[in-house]
């Protein structure tokens, strides 16, 4: 069998860990404090920054800032069908759940919903990688993974590369609601949020049944502009 080696350094893992090594992760993940709404790195440990308190936001759990180094590795999954990160970055987010958990910033969700892909596109893929990392972190966290309850209607284009007006336009009524939840509070999952109009736009379908949701994903990445 060839070696376990870091995708990052290219060293031998001598750990069961696999995809990314410990000191290339160490390296790569949050230092500082971030804010939930819009991603921002902040000087004093808060759930919002100074901005995004004025507003109510949508609260985004990240691993990591998609430029910080694991980004590339995270796109990855979706664009060379490279699985062998995911478990080890979610083991990265699980420890920042438990800890913003522990500091009161979020109460842990009673399900989990995988942004879904349109079938068309999932054809031509093969694979939805926020349903392949959903699956592992219902797994992890024993948690109900919710499938089948939210569809991709619409087979909108690629949203890389979009201002945030054109991201809103183009998942306008994208997604359906399509069966009831019973649960209260659910997780949205996702590999990348940038401006969070995905993951928003799934979360209006679930505030129409009074279910509070937050979002996890991978990484965070900064968002191409707003206007």
């Amino acid at each position: 069998m060839l070696p376990n080696r870091c995708l990052m350094c290219h060293q031998q893992i001598l750990s069961n860990q696999t995809g990314i090594c410990t000191v290339c992760l160490n390296a790569s993940i949050y230092h500082v404090p971030v804010c939930l709404g819009c991603g921002k790195e902040m000087l004093l440990l808060a759930e919002y920054c100074g901005r995004c308190q004025q507003s109510c936001h949508l609260k985004v759990i990240a691993a990591c800032r998609y430029h910080d180094g694991l980004g590339h590795w995270v796109g990855q999954i979706k664009y060379q069908a490279q699985f062998a990160v995911i478990e080890v970055m979610v083991d990265t987010l699980i420890c920042r759940l438990h800890f913003l958990v522990k500091q009161g910033f979020i109460k842990m969700p009673q399900a989990i919903i995988a942004v879904p892909l349109h079938p068309k596109r999932l054809r031509k893929r093969g694979f939805n990688q926020a349903w392949l990392i959903a699956k592992t972190l219902s797994k992890k966290l024993q948690l109900p993974l919710l499938d089948d309850v939210i569809i991709r209607q619409a087979n909108t284009l690629s949203q890389a590369g979009l201002s945030g007006t054109l991201r809103r336009k183009n998942l306008l009524n994208a997604f359906a609601l399509i069966a009831d939840i019973s649960q209260q509070r659910v997780a949205i999952v996702d590999d990348v949020v940038t401006t969070g109009t995905t993951v928003s736009e799934i979360s209006k379908l679930l505030s129409k049944q009074y279910i509070d949701a937050q979002v996890w994903c991978l990484a965070r990445a900064e968002a191409p502009g707003l206007n």
